[in-house]
């Protein structure tokens, strides 16, 4: 049984989410505090935080910010953020914080579990064991230009440099780094990496984007020179473009790490 945190000042909430996620199998531990929350965040008990933007002392943007600063020292811990509707900037500031996804209040409680689910697969999917150097050496690679990826291990570097990545960054990676030269719509995007439709107003795929491209660098030396790493083709989607023909992409297989 999966046990979850949940930080919000509204006590009501509190208690239906709790009822509800009891009911789909989760343990659920509540806290209506900031400073509160990032203790029991941190205590390494918890798959999952909830976390409300509006808190009494510090709020859900500074609990964040201390959950992700102590992580050098303490387990990785996915968080989904509640945010008021229509508050664009709440998500956009908590996508860029760390958060993996947003919830708009108010909420179906299907669709928080749903949200919840898939966090968890993907937070999973992130923290296998590392494997060892003799695994590693059989595991399926790509490298595209300076960034090589080693897909099993879920390890990213940028030339001699490995690049922290979360779960989605590093799935978004993948997808684009496999279509390269190619389009990938929004739409392709948010259902294979977020799981779930694309609406008119959820820009989090894109905040995600914004991410990598912070991580990675926001250039890349092509046949035709600079170019953008990753281009917005406004109104579809994004494309990742193809380095120079010297540094091109090497096949799915042992890279020469």
């Amino acid at each position: 049984m999966e046990r979850v945190l949940i930080v919000d000042d509204d006590e009501e909430l509190c208690e239906l989410v709790t009822e509800y996620l009891t009911k789909q199998g989760f343990q659920v531990d509540a806290v209506n505090e900031g400073t509160q929350g990032v203790a029991q965040a941190l205590s390494g008990q918890h798959a999952l935080v909830i976390l409300d933007v509006m808190l009494p002392g510090i709020d859900g943007f500074e609990v964040l910010r201390r959950i992700r600063i102590a992580e050098g020292s303490s387990p990785y811990i996915p968080v989904l953020m509640l945010t008021a509707r229509g508050e664009e900037i709440d998500r956009i500031v908590g996508l860029e914080i760390g958060a993996d996804d947003y919830l708009p209040k108010p909420f179906s409680p299907r669709e928080l579990v749903a949200r919840i689910r898939a966090i968890l697969r993907r937070a999973q999917s992130n923290q296998q064991p590392v494997p060892s150097v003799a695994a590693v050496s059989t595991q399926p690679r790509l490298r595209l230009g300076d960034v090589e990826v080693d897909t099993g291990g879920r390890i990213v570097w940028l030339g001699q440099t490995p690049i922290e990545l979360t779960a989605v960054e590093f799935d978004l990676l993948v997808i684009l780094l496999n279509a390269a030269g190619q389009v990938v719509t929004r739409q392709e995007l948010v259902q294979s990496v977020l799981a779930r439709k694309l609406t008119p107003f959820d820009r989090s795929i894109d905040t995600h984007v914004s991410n990598l491209r912070r991580k990675l660098g926001h250039q890349i030396h092509t046949d035709t020179g600079p170019a953008e790493r990753i281009k917005t083709v406004r109104g579809i989607g994004y494309i990742y473009a193809r380095p120079a023909a010297t540094n091109a992409r090497q096949p799915m297989g042992v890279a020469g790490r």
